[in-house]
């Protein structure tokens, strides 16, 4: 009697937990014991497949039936590079993130961080959007480079940090030229010397010194716009920013002033620092 109570009572739970999976939408994956070997190579094999999603459910499926073996170290990483592929980048930054914490003197470290940026430097989108992703994207490439310095991977990320400093001063060249256009001069300067200060291996300085001294000529700062003017020509002077700028200030008949003395021994762009307020 006992024994068909006991059984009763099984038979329900289980149809109460099949209810509430169906009910959450949810199907829960059974759970198969499986030699560690097994479970990894049949993930490379998914990977191989370019099946992602599949490939980290097996490297995760490693983790949970083998979480203390070699192995699930290797596959925590290989996991956050499927969601990677699969373009989950969230999912791919929290496995990497998930390594870093639990190994952080892991010999994957080197990859996990670099991973993170990567996804982040992946989701960057063009300059007349929110550049939240851009500033996440440098601040993990940077730490790459600091932490692995002699590592490829710190070589990529440089290449990288590069392309998205660009595309944050783009985003300053962007603002500064609406403010521009609508005659707010001084927010404009702003701009266009936050690119020229702190962007100045850029695409964008020769525009940006060139609109500094439209800024400048447009309030009758004539100083600072012959002090900027002179440090175009001498830094581009073949860019067809400075013939624009040259154009600009003979329509406004100010003049040129000299290029400044390359053997002066300053760096040319702290005039720009040092001219303005």
């Amino acid at each position: 009697m006992r024994s068909t109570t006991f059984r009763t009572a099984l038979a329900f739970g289980a149809a109460l937990a099949a209810s509430a999976c169906q009910g959450n939408n949810r199907p829960e994956t059974a759970y198969v014991e499986r030699p560690v070997e097994v479970i990894y190579n049949e993930a490379l094999a998914r990977l191989d497949r370019s099946d992602w999603d599949r490939a980290a459910a097996q490297f995760d499926e490693v983790q949970r039936q083998h979480p203390y073996s070699p192995w699930a170290q290797r596959a925590m990483l290989m996991s956050a590079y499927s969601h990677y592929r699969s373009r989950s980048y969230d999912k791919a930054i929290s496995a990497a993130q998930e390594y870093i914490s639990l190994h952080p003197g892991g010999d994957g470290a080197p990859y996990a961080y670099y991973l993170v940026a990567i996804c982040n430097f992946d989701q960057i989108i063009d300059v007349g959007r929110d550049q939240q992703r851009s500033d996440l994207a440098l601040l993990a490439l940077n730490e790459v480079t600091a932490r692995f310095p002699e590592s490829d991977y710190a070589r990529d990320a440089a290449l990288k940090t590069d392309m998205v400093r660009d595309q944050l001063a783009g985003k300053e060249m962007e603002i500064g030229r609406y403010y521009l256009q609508r005659g707010e001069h001084l927010a404009a300067i702003n701009r266009f010397r936050k690119v020229v200060t702190e962007y100045q291996t850029t695409t964008h300085v020769p525009e940006a010194l060139h609109r500094l001294v439209e800024s400048y000529i447009s309030i009758g700062l004539t100083g600072q716009a012959q002090q900027t003017a002179a440090v175009l020509g001498h830094n581009f002077p073949g860019s067809v920013w400075y013939s624009d700028t040259y154009a600009v200030m003979q329509g406004q008949a100010v003049s040129l002033p000299q290029p400044p003395d390359a053997k002066a021994g300053f760096n040319i762009f702290e005039r720009i620092g040092n001219a303005i307020f």
